[in-house]
């Protein structure tokens, strides 16, 4: 009787294992698939400025959008995801140096990224948050990408990108924000310039770097990252609606919220919203408040 048992659990366990492999197979696959999917999209040309008042807005962009979080402060590339069962991400050297960009890498190739979330070859970059950025208007791209060519060449090796299974697996189900040029509307007009003011659409306009983790609707849920904390609701039947302007303020310039709770930077970066000035605080305010 009991070798009985163990006879129908070992066939069990090897269907199981059959089953679980088959099915590995396939998610595979179709991660190839998207690795190799090449997208026929049109990247409208823009003037690039070179003046300094770009550049500086250029700077303010590129540490508010959190660019230095994967691209490293001074442009150089790091790794940002090292883990066990997902794999090994980095942010790509920026700068023109030894083993950064090729001097081909021009205007159309930097808007190809930012506004398409494409590499050279027209296949979707890996974990480039470019459905953050693909809305912003024409002055504030050709400012961060004015920025980014103006820096001093850095010569670091940008990191080997390694996504292991549950990485591949998860990307594929659509629980890892993998693939952007896959979310992005690639016929999206973006408009020359937005309204820089204390108003309600500007803080829409500003709004756009939330939604990576508090969704479209910004009201928060399931983590995009693995494991990660429960996102919050910031609309205003979240916490959010009982907070005075200055307390909002308070709460992304210091991490520390009128509850009395202190932020986690890696939940919620408060460091990156820190560098914020009052006139975009103000506006993300008057949005967040009006939904």
């Amino acid at each position: 009787m009991f070798s009985k048992i163990l006879k129908w659990a070992g066939i069990v366990l090897a269907s199981l294992l059959v089953i679980g492999a088959i099915t590995y197979s396939v998610l595979a696959y179709k991660f190839n698939q998207k690795v190799n999917n090449t997208y026929a999209v049109n990247v409208r040309p823009i003037q690039v400025g070179t003046d300094s008042a770009t550049i500086a807005n250029g700077k303010h962009l590129y540490e508010i959008k959190g660019c230095g979080e994967c691209h490293a402060a001074d442009l150089g590339g790091k790794v940002f995801v090292n883990d066990p069962a997902i794999g090994t991400i980095g942010g790509s050297n920026l700068t023109y140096g030894k083993n950064g960009l090729p001097e081909s890498f021009d205007d159309k190739a930097w808007l190809s990224a930012l506004r398409h979330g494409l590499n050279v070859e027209n296949k979707s970059l890996l974990l480039m948050p470019s459905e953050d950025y693909y809305r912003m208007d024409d002055e504030d791209i050709s400012a961060i990408i004015a920025f980014c060519k103006s820096q001093p060449y850095v010569d670091r090796p940008s990191p080997e990108i390694v996504i292991k299974p549950m990485g591949k697996i998860l990307a594929v189900l659509g629980k890892l924000p993998l693939f952007p040029a896959d979310i992005i509307d690639h016929q999206h007009q973006q408009p020359a310039v937005v309204e820089k003011t204390a108003s309600v659409s500007y803080g829409k306009y500003l709004s756009a770097s939330c939604t990576g983790c508090h969704k479209t609707t910004l009201t928060g849920g399931e983590n995009p990252v693995p494991g990660g904390a429960t996102v919050a609701n910031i609309t205003s039947s979240g916490h959010i609606g009982k907070w005075s302007k200055d307390e909002f303020i308070t709460a992304l310039r210091t991490g520390n919220t009128p509850e009395g709770k202190a932020l986690k930077n890696e939940d919620m970066p408060w460091q990156m919203t820190a560098k914020y000035t009052d006139v975009e605080l103000e506006a993300l305010y008057l949005y967040l408040k009006s939904l």
